[in-house]
């Protein structure tokens, strides 16, 4: 190897150190390469830095105090104390019914009602299906009732409304014709139970008249009782006079064939007095004198 070429390093020379013949560059001059990093000083909180703080903390307790303040005005004013109370959409209920029954305080706070109680109670009385409370600011307080509606009577020694669901709507004392057939042959308790609920057999006689009206059939005019009594089915009373044992199934089928016997007892009349349809594809007729 030539002189010229030694200093020249190769993969087979050995490894020398090397000098640093690079510049500084004015950029990098200042920086200290290895020394540990001094910590830097902490510096204390300015007084504009204080104050921020202390506003906020203030603004913090003062939001919940103004709402407290707010809802004890709101409470307490007697700006929004009851003055009146309305009631619409009553017939058979009197106004003094409904306003006793919903027991509104005047001069009680309008935020301080519960609609949804007020409700209730008004549709605890046997006449309302529903009732529905409104506040109107700034004193004011509307009841809006639903009443039920008059069905049909049942008879029990007295004659008692009840609507299309089975239930009580209060007695009737005078002789008035019912837009449906009248329902017998419950006993006391199946008449208690209605307040409340419709029993077993009330509710068989109200399907059963439902059945009447969705056919369209002219015996809804002709049929003027339904007796429940009898363990195997209603017993119709005709204003004619007929019986019939209806049976206790296949409702459909038996009143459709029970119009064609009451029509063939208006071309001869007086020749039928009872109507048994009780058996299946069959109807047994007993003649009157």
């Amino acid at each position: 190897m030539s002189k010229a070429l030694a200093p020249f390093l190769s993969p087979r020379t050995r490894g020398e150190t090397l000098g640093d013949f690079g510049e500084r560059s004015v950029f990098v001059g200042g920086q200290h390469v290895g020394r540990a990093r001094r910590r830097r000083r902490r510096h204390l909180p300015s007084i504009g830095r204080l104050v921020r703080r202390g506003a906020i903390v203030l603004l913090a307790a003062a939001v919940p105090a103004a709402l407290v303040a707010g809802g004890w005005w709101l409470l307490n004013s007697p700006r929004f104390a009851v003055k009146s109370v309305a009631v619409r959409g009553t017939n058979a209920v009197t106004t003094e019914r409904i306003l006793d029954a919903a027991r509104i305080e005047p001069g009680r706070s309008l935020f301080l009602l519960d609609p949804r109680e007020i409700a209730q109670r008004v549709e605890a009385l046997p006449e309302v299906e529903r009732a529905d409370v409104i506040r109107e600011l700034p004193d004011r307080v509307t009841v809006l009732v639903e009443e039920r509606r008059p069905f049909t009577l049942v008879h029990a020694g007295t004659l008692h409304w009840i609507d299309e669901r089975g239930h009580l709507l209060g007695q009737e004392t005078q002789a008035v014709t019912p837009p449906a057939p009248v329902i017998s042959g419950l006993n006391a308790a199946e008449i208690a139970s209605m307040h409340e609920a419709p029993s077993g057999k009330a509710r068989d006689a109200l399907r059963l008249i439902r059945t009447l009206l969705r056919s369209g059939s002219p015996l809804v005019a002709d049929i003027s009782e339904i007796d429940m009594s009898e363990s195997d089915g209603p017993v119709l009373y005709t204003a004619g006079g007929v019986e019939v044992r209806l049976g206790a199934e296949e409702w459909d089928a038996r009143l459709a064939r029970l119009e064609g016997v009451l029509a063939q007892k208006t071309a001869r009349e007086g020749a039928i007095r009872t109507v048994d349809l009780r058996f299946r594809d069959q109807v047994v007729l007993q003649g009157g004198r």
